[in-house]
């Protein structure tokens, strides 16, 4: 288990943040530059504007063409990536603990001085065209973004991080630029590092790469929250297999009780043991897949659980799965089921934060959205609390349906016009 104290973080005078984990058995360093800006931030004609500079950024800038950028991280065997949610954008690498000093530089460069030249632009625009036609082939995805924009409605959250064919194609220049400009600042960007590394050598390098930025001091984005909707949303397709996502809202991230839903996601879908994959798939042999998911924003959440079945066997699923949730909703969980659930997601906590790449997220993602860092200790000692009656109150609070507060949602992909569903709601 790391050293607690082995995090340290530092705020210097333009409002950047740097914050470390020394991590003394390793030889790898990963360092991030998180931006505190996603999808649901970008209005309607921005749509997919985070996720369009994350593909520019790397393209070049007046020191180095993306070339130059590649071929430097190949040369010291190090990765590079980014990556865009509906609340942050995060740009990394991950190199030896020698080479962190290029790592700081070419992400600094990038971040800070694009060229975001028209032909990078229009190149880049064709690329992420693929993309959003590469995801609208996949019934799953479609699936997973039909329940959010069914859920959220109108309000942002409900929008693909890719944006639209439509406002992608329609993105100018100009927009772009004005968004990086606006949103890249000193004070709403994040830098996090978890490796060999020591914490004022990183905080000195990353000064040195940041000297001179830019900075306004313009609020970060105000976000509102939505307003829940509810109902069946169909997409027809003739597929061999139909994709369902049946669900409603969750909780937000700051919310304490996030960890007694994480042991109840466990037990109700999340694990092989779990209630539905035992039932619908072991049992009965319905499905491939099966199982339950959490999200958290800012100020609410999701919880769903999503599966594909034969378009035949689609109301065979769906009514097993009404049924384990008004047995859970009657019966709560059992000791053993709950005590089973701490278990599995205790471990997955320390197995998902054995490399340095895990531990710069959880650091980038904590001082990026504002909620407590805790040690890993710490976090298991929130899991270990988690008792019957948490998860039993909180599984009452996402299974249950409420309209208008909590209306539920299904979404579904596959050979349907839609009739017929309502009454899984």
């Amino acid at each position: 288990m790391a050293d607690p104290t082995a995090i340290a973080r530092t705020e210097l005078p333009s409002g950047l943040r740097v914050l470390t984990e020394r991590m003394p058995g390793v030889r790898s360093v990963t360092f991030g530059i998180w931006a505190g800006v996603g999808s649901r931030d970008e209005t309607p004609a921005q749509a997919g504007a985070s996720h369009y500079l994350e593909h520019l950024l790397f393209k070049g800038t007046p020191r180095r063409s993306a070339t130059d950028i590649a071929e430097q991280m190949d040369a010291i065997g190090g990765e590079h990536n980014a990556f865009t949610s509906k609340e942050y954008t995060c740009f990394y690498a991950r190199t030896l603990d020698r080479d962190l000093p290029l790592a700081v530089d070419v992400l600094a460069d990038m971040v800070r001085s694009s060229t975001m030249a028209p032909a990078d632009v229009d190149a880049e625009r064709t690329v992420i065209l693929e993309e959003i036609g590469m995801h609208a082939d996949d019934p799953d995805d479609v699936a997973f973004e039909l329940f959010a924009a069914s859920l959220y409605g109108d309000h942002p959250l409900g929008r693909p991080e890719l944006g639209t064919r439509a406002s992608i194609e329609a993105m100018t220049r100009d927009q772009l630029h004005d968004y990086w400009r606006r949103w890249y600042e000193p004070h709403n960007l994040v830098v996090a590092a978890a490796g060999n590394l020591d914490h004022d050598e990183v905080v000195a390098q990353v000064a040195e790469a940041f000297d001179g930025a830019p900075s306004s001091g313009a609020p970060g984005p105000v976000r509102t929250g939505p307003t829940l909707a509810g109902g069946v949303s169909v997409r027809r397709r003739d597929t061999e297999q139909a994709h369902v996502v049946l669900g409603g809202g969750g909780l937000s991230r700051s919310d304490p009780r996030r960890f007694a839903l994480g042991v109840f996601n466990v037990a109700f879908g999340g694990g092989t043991s779990s209630r539905l994959f035992q039932e619908v798939r072991e049992k009965r042999g319905l499905v491939y897949s099966i199982g339950s998911f959490a999200v958290h924003y800012q100020e609410t959440g999701a919880f769903a659980v999503h599966a594909g079945t034969s378009p035949r066997q689609v109301h065979e699923v769906l009514k097993i799965v009404r049924d384990e949730t008004e047995r859970v909703l009657a019966d709560g969980l059992t000791e053993e089921e709950v005590e089973r659930g701490k278990g599995h997601v205790k471990g997955s906590v320390v197995l998902g934060l054995e490399d340095s790449a895990s531990r710069m997220i959880r650091l980038g993602k904590a001082e990026t959205t504002g909620v407590e860092l805790l040690t890993v200790d710490e976090t298991l000692a929130r899991y270990e609390a988690v008792t019957v009656d948490d998860v039993q109150s909180v599984a009452r609070e996402v299974l249950r349906s409420a309209k208008p507060v909590r209306p539920r949602t299904l979404a579904m992909v596959g050979p349907f016009d839609g009739e017929g569903f309502e009454d899984y709601l």
